[in-house]
């Protein structure tokens, strides 16, 4: 998601006991090559959503509002259970045609900022996507810190976007100072999944000091190498942060118009796991 919104522009330099890992720098001219990085073999943070109720709050806040997010989006976020809940193993993030304030829709947004906040590593996230001209969910990353600026100068890792007017198309992207779409410089793929909304499928990013490549139910799609040529194009090696969220409309979820009658909508999550980078 390209989000603007000044809330996340604020600059943080606080130490949180949430997990971060070992600080791999981007520029060590001792770092090892591409295939001589490994990740743990269990999760060091994860949900699986195995109970009843709203979202874990030990691991998950909430973005609110109704701004439009830097994308003239139509929803109004809420910390709402009939916006996001946990049952039968699933969490269930729903937007809803309901007004708020000065907004038509609600859904929610989940933010795992200074709960999970991470340096590299493998994020897996098991998800089912829903239908409808104007649904715009996504499973995605933002810096914790915003070190190099507001966005896009301190970066941003889409794990998987998808808009409803183009049904199974599933998209990984990243944005930074050097590449992104005000620019027309965007680096991106895209992958159509057939049963995007009907099934489960796993969408999965690994990051490491040398690139970030995108999965989706373990083939690889994409891959952005580190260039060595500064944080214009690689802000990626300060902490970021996991978000889970379905807008309604906005520049491109709504860029073919938004209908009203397919909502409610929903995103289904079954788990989301990091694994922690190591160094073989």
């Amino acid at each position: 998601m390209i989000h603007t919104f000044i809330s996340l522009l604020i600059f943080s330099a606080s130490v949180t006991c949430s997990p971060q890992h070992t600080a791999y720098t981007s520029n060590d001219a001792t770092q090892p090559k591409v295939n001589e990085w490994a990740f743990s073999s269990s999760p060091v943070w994860a949900d699986e959503f195995d109970y009843k109720g709203k979202p874990d709050n030990s691991k998950w806040g909430y973005d609110i509002g109704g701004s439009g997010w830097g994308n003239n989006e139509l929803q109004y976020y809420t910390d709402k259970s009939s916006n996001a809940s946990v049952a039968d193993g699933v969490l269930t993030i729903t937007a809803h045609k309901q007004k708020k304030g000065d907004k038509e829709y609600t859904s929610a947004r989940l933010v795992s900022k200074n709960k999970g906040d991470f340096l590299y590593g493998r994020f897996e996230v098991k998800a089912k996507l829903p239908t409808g001209r104007g649904t715009w969910p996504a499973i995605w990353m933002l810096p914790t810190d915003w070190a190099y600026g507001e966005w896009p100068k301190s970066g941003e890792i889409d794990i998987m976007e998808h808009v409803g007017y183009d049904q199974n198309t599933v998209h990984i992207t990243v944005h930074t100072e050097a590449y992104n779409h005000r620019k027309g410089t965007q680096k991106g793929k895209q992958e159509v999944v057939p049963t995007a909304s009907t099934d489960f499928h796993l969408y999965r990013v690994d990051w490491t000091p040398n690139a970030i490549k995108g999965y989706i139910d373990d083939k690889q799609i994409f891959d952005y190498p580190n260039e060595g040529t500064g944080f214009e194009a690689w802000p990626f090696d300060k902490r970021f942060h996991l978000l889970l969220n379905l807008a309604v409309g906005g520049d491109w979820g709504g860029s073919k118009g938004v209908d009203p009658s397919v909502y409610p909508q929903k995103m289904e999550v079954d788990y989301v796991r990091v694994y922690e980078l190591l160094q073989e």
